[in-house]
């Protein structure tokens, strides 16, 4: 991981834009493959870096979900001012952002890998509280990634504050709240082995879109980072083919 570039990231290309939101706690690296991919395909890509990430859980202790989003709003209006037609992917917590920004942004299409509908660990209900008396949070998930060469391709803290978990359930609230307003197409993707989000989380979100043009597709061999895991460049190729089928709507 010493050698992975954990600075946002910006590839030009045509007039379709694309915008790349990571991970809680995660960093622009695990959607960098992806970019990459998009944009030797003739994409304009912009790969944001979260307020508080990449750096140190102390410096991402100081901020909320509120600039977590506002740092994916600066992405999208770098493509805005660059890009005639936009659409966005997210991963995890950057999948709830994005499905966010189409709520009030007149995006083309949102891609939502591995977005968690709830929290499944019966302690998070108690996080409002527990910030108060306890910073830190470590997490005792097992790797779900099937490529053992996975790992080397990402960076995440391994230690959370516990405000900023507390923070990101009220994230998914609020997206929750905002899925019926979500009018543009949707494709929705999650690893039948993610460990870390509820195994019903894509269908939860697919029913609750207000968009008639939604897709889910699930991977077999996949853990919760699809971007980065073993069927990753056919996860990209999926992306790509519907950004291509909606980027004239």
């Amino acid at each position: 991981m010493a050698n992975l570039d954990l600075n946002p990231f910006r590839f030009e290309g045509g007039p379709v834009g694309c915008l790349l939101v990571h991970g809680f706690s995660g960093s622009p690296p695990e959607m960098r493959p992806m970019g990459e991919y998009l944009a030797e395909r003739g994409l304009t890509v912009v790969g944001v870096r979260l307020a508080g990430h990449g750096t140190s859980p102390e410096e991402m202790a100081r901020t909320t979900w509120r600039d977590w989003v506002a740092s994916a709003e600066a992405g999208l209006q770098e493509l805005q001012e660059r890009c005639s037609t936009i659409f966005a992917a997210g991963l995890s917590m950057g999948g709830l952002i994005v499905l966010h920004l189409a709520a009030h942004y007149p995006l083309s299409g949102v891609i939502a890998l591995a977005a968690p509908a709830y929290i499944a660990d019966w302690r998070f209900r108690f996080l409002p509280v527990a910030r108060y008396f306890f910073r830190w949070v470590v997490p005792n998930i097992p790797s779900d990634l099937t490529d053992p060469c996975a790992e080397q391709r990402i960076s995440a803290y391994d230690r959370l504050p516990v405000r900023c978990v507390a923070s990101l359930g009220e994230l998914l609230r609020l997206v929750r709240r905002e899925l019926p307003q979500v009018r543009v197409p949707v494709l929705l993707m999650q690893g039948e082995k993610d460990l870390h989000i509820p195994a019903d989380s894509a269908g939860i979100l697919y029913d609750e879109l207000g968009t008639a043009e939604k897709e889910i597709v699930w991977w077999s061999n996949s853990g919760h980072c699809l971007t980065v895991d073993s069927e990753r460049e056919a996860v990209w190729a999926r992306a790509y083919e519907f950004i291509v089928a909606h980027a004239g709507t």
